[in-house]
């Protein structure tokens, strides 16, 4: 049975040339069997007509709508009595109300066949003495099937375009859905260059400053460049580990061994960071004031970041004996961070334009951090020299 659906679905023209041959058949077998009709050559050539209508009524439903109200018409002119082949404006109506084109093929289809029944009995009338009631009734009766066949192919096209506007709906949110994805692939890969250009830059520039104090002294105070040596390999085991953790995210659909990635940093270790960087040689002030307390994890990332490239930039680009100074404060509705140094402080457009040669993007990032949570940041040349960077991050998610 589903296979006969099938084809049918396949070969709607053929299913409508064999409806128009068994439509012709039976008008031919009742013009046979009426042999007093005249004239007889008038309702065979409207018969044939009526079956190329029902034919060609999905290839070309416009033209044999015009070609069907064209032969009603003339069968009124030429005095041809309605019979068997007239079922066709029928099938028209129908075909023509459920198709997708222009509107007033429909308005048409509608109006002839509520027309056709009064014409008819205009035309023809009832034999015998009928009153007039009783012919518009009759009337009325045969209009009914014209009107709901104009229903039903209305009904049908309107559902058609419903589903199709389904379809389109769904095809849209599928495409939205992919951009959404392809969007959040892009912001986890920038998020993961920000967090590699932050572990990197930091890491590095302690274990260049340490190896270059090592090596100067590893003659007159091996003792120094020992510590120095091991500062080196603390540093560079912890970027290590923060660079798996971060290249672990990228491993998706890989088992993931227990053990081989590494929390997020977040305030409670700038501590930590201000130590480290100490020992490179940098001499930091950190301040903490307010009640210390629990933050979400993004503004504690994003603060220990801040701090970070701070530093790093004072380091490189502070130049010597250059000294630094952190502090933390801790409001009802935010976090503030103030870092500032008195060196020589980088060039207007390292901060502006992300350097001279447009590889410097570690402000760049730090706005981007700042933005992400809600929050301010300012950074600049400080009065009387070096440089700051202030920023405000809220401990509540912006609206």
């Amino acid at each position: 049975m589903q296979r006969l659906y099938d084809f049918i679905r396949s070969h709607p023209t053929g299913v409508d040339v064999f409806w128009a041959v068994v439509l012709l058949g039976f008008s031919g077998l009742w013009i046979g069997s009426m042999p007093a009709l005249e004239p007889a050559v008038g309702y065979a050539a409207v018969a044939v007509l009526f079956s190329l209508v029902v034919a060609l009524r999905r290839r070309a439903p416009e033209r044999m709508l015009l070609l069907a109200v064209a032969l009603g018409l003339a069968q009124l002119a030429f005095d041809i009595e309605t019979f068997m082949a007239d079922f066709a404006m029928l099938v028209v109506i129908f075909t023509v109300a459920a198709h997708d084109g222009p509107r007033w093929a429909s308005r048409l289809a509608l109006v002839g066949g509520l027309c056709a029944a009064p014409l008819s009995q205009l035309r023809w009338p009832l034999e015998g003495t009928v009153s007039v009631p009783a012919q518009v009734f009759f009337t009325v009766i045969m209009a009914v099937p014209f009107a709901l066949a104009w229903v039903l192919g209305d009904s049908l096209r309107t559902r058609r375009a419903y589903f199709a506007q389904l379809e389109e709906k769904a095809s849209r949110l599928e495409r939205e859905r992919e951009a959404q994805a392809k969007v959040a692939v892009a912001a986890e890969r920038a998020r993961i260059a920000r967090e590699l250009h932050d572990v990197v830059a930091h890491n590095v520039s302690v274990m260049v400053v340490q190896a270059d104090g090592a090596a100067y002294v590893m003659d007159t105070s091996p003792e120094t460049a020992k510590q120095a040596l091991e500062t080196i390999s603390t540093t560079g085991r912890q970027a290590l580990a923060e660079m798996r953790r971060l290249l672990g995210i990228l491993r998706t659909g890989e088992h993931r061994e227990a053990g081989e990635y590494v929390p997020q940093p977040d305030v409670e270790q700038i501590e930590e960071l201000v130590e480290q960087v100490r020992g490179a040689g940098l001499t930091v002030d950190l301040t903490v004031e307010g009640t210390p307390r629990e933050l979400p994890t993004g503004v504690g990332l994003t603060a220990y970041r801040i701090v970070q490239e701070a530093l790093t930039n004072t380091r490189k680009h502070g130049g010597p004996d250059v000294g630094a100074s952190v502090r933390l404060v801790y409001f009802d509705d935010g976090l503030g961070l103030l870092v500032e140094d008195d060196g020589r402080g980088a060039p207007q457009e390292m901060y502006e334009d992300g350097g001279a040669d447009g590889r410097g993007h570690g402000l760049i990032g730090m706005r981007e951090r700042v933005g992400m949570v809600g929050g301010t940041l300012d950074a600049g040349p400080r009065p009387g020299g070096g440089f700051r960077i202030s920023a405000l991050l809220p401990l509540k998610p912006a609206h």
